[in-house]
């Protein structure tokens, strides 16, 4: 019984991170997901990437507020998250994405970007 192995809490608990950017960039995020994940992180994406075809509703109307409960899901997963990452190739940070930045800097949340952390690896390629 001496030479039992040490239960699993007493290793360190794997970073939990929280996908944040446009949805059209799917393969991006599909991209950064593994990558993330293979480096021992519990990633939180995106639920959908694009407004489901729902018989006999207008997502123009949206007079269930669905797009709002979708939003607030969101920063719940932000809220859950000991770092959010944003998925912005190119740069590009529209205004939703803007809004959740904000919103995970108010809680103090780190928050890395795919462009910067692209734009490193390519400055270090180099020297």
């Amino acid at each position: 019984m001496q030479d039992q192995q040490p239960p699993q809490s007493a290793e360190r608990e794997a970073k939990v991170i929280t996908l944040c950017g446009s949805s059209k960039f799917e393969a991006e995020f599909a991209e950064v997901n593994q990558r993330l994940t293979m480096e021992g992180c519990v990633v939180i994406s995106l639920g959908m990437f694009g407004l489901p075809d729902l018989p006999d509703y207008d997502w123009a109307a949206d007079s269930s507020d669905l797009r709002g409960q979708l939003g607030r899901v969101h920063f719940q997963k932000i809220r859950m998250a000991d770092e959010v990452y944003i998925v912005d190739p190119g740069g590009y940070v529209g205004q939703s994405t803007r809004r959740e930045i904000a919103y995970a800097q108010s809680l103090g949340k780190p928050v890395r970007y795919l462009s910067r952390e692209r734009v490193e690896r390519t400055e270090s390629d180099v020297q």
